[in-house]
């Protein structure tokens, strides 16, 4: 059965991976999205399908958002902006986009009776806290304006469940990557400024001593953790989990592994430490599996591959 999913952010990396991903199981798909980091080209392609809705607008723009949410079965919530250093030089912007924008869709999720609501949350909610893997409920001290939204949001979504019955189910993303990631700017994502540095000759910066760890996690990965969200059992509403493949890689590795694989021999430089940055990452994901039947059909390695294929086609 075609049902209504919402998709904010949808002309981003996740949320044009998503517009794709639902459009081609044959539903209806409503993109929300003011493409100041969204691209029109990631979702050029759905444009002329008669299943797709776009609605330029921003999610600061509450009658925007409830317009969006008009007939909708689902939301799945993904605009916000990104990068934790980016939030440390403009925290008043971030709380305006993140917190009021998420705000803003779920009480036009709640006003327009919503099924269920899914929402992008990170690790970087997890702060200081040293213990691995990170487990829901362990927690430290947050280190960014960015993960002070992402948390202020976890627990407006968890009030809204409790308080008025909307079925809100948060995602922590684990360093997401692969197909339409943008390398450009200087707050892009490692993987794909790696890949298009090495692409194109250059040398790569690695902040701090590359023997930071991370639990990089493939787009599609993130693609089946939205959707079961979408489906699960009331019991997992109010609740959020951990999205990740489960694993820990070094920086240095993944440079290492990226050379190798693109048959490149090229010495990275070295910068400082990012502040704000946690050093290691690494999931438990074992809610996920219990309460979304989430088990990540990639491995790094295998996101990897198909990471550089994309790339290859799409920069060279």
């Amino acid at each position: 059965m075609s049902e209504l999913y919402v998709i904010t952010g949808g002309a981003g990396f996740i949320g044009s991976n998503l517009c794709e991903r639902l459009l081609n199981e044959g539903h209806h798909v409503r993109c929300l999205d003011n493409f100041s980091t969204g691209r029109r080209d990631n979702i050029e392609p759905f444009l002329s399908n008669s299943q797709f809705d776009l609605i330029e607008a921003d999610i600061c723009d509450y009658d925007a958002c409830f317009s969006a949410c008009e007939g909708a079965d689902y939301v799945l919530h993904q605009a916000a902006w990104g990068s934790v250093p980016r939030s440390i030089q403009m925290p008043l912007f971030y709380e305006e986009v993140n917190i009021r924008g998420t705000l803003n869709m779920l009480e036009a999720a709640r006003q327009r009776e919503v099924r269920r609501f899914v929402y992008a949350s990170s690790s970087s909610v997890y702060g200081d806290e040293p213990n691995l893997p990170k487990k829901e409920g362990r927690e430290g001290n947050l280190l960014s304006p960015y993960a002070v939204t992402k948390t202020v949001n976890e627990k407006y979504a968890a009030l809204y469940t409790s308080l008025y019955g909307l079925e809100t189910v948060g995602l922590r993303y684990f360093n997401v990557f692969g197909r339409r990631q943008d390398p450009g700017g200087a707050y892009a994502a490692v993987i794909p400024k790696f890949l298009s540095l090495l692409l194109a000759g250059e040398r790569p910066v690695i902040n701090g001593d590359g023997k930071q760890t991370r639990d990089f996690t493939y787009i599609d990965n993130v693609l089946d953790a939205n959707l079961l969200a979408a489906h699960a059992g009331s019991s997992s509403a109010g609740k959020v989990y951990n999205v990740a493949t489960g694993g820990r890689e070094t920086l240095i590795d993944v440079y290492s592994l990226l050379c190798k694989a693109l048959g490149v021999e090229i010495e990275p430089l070295f910068g400082e430490n990012r502040i704000g940055d946690i050093r290691d990452s690494f999931a438990d994901i074992s809610a996920a599996q219990r309460d979304l039947n989430f088990e990540p059909r990639f491995s790094f390695r295998e996101g990897i591959e198909h990471a550089i294929d994309w790339y290859r086609d799409n920069l060279v």
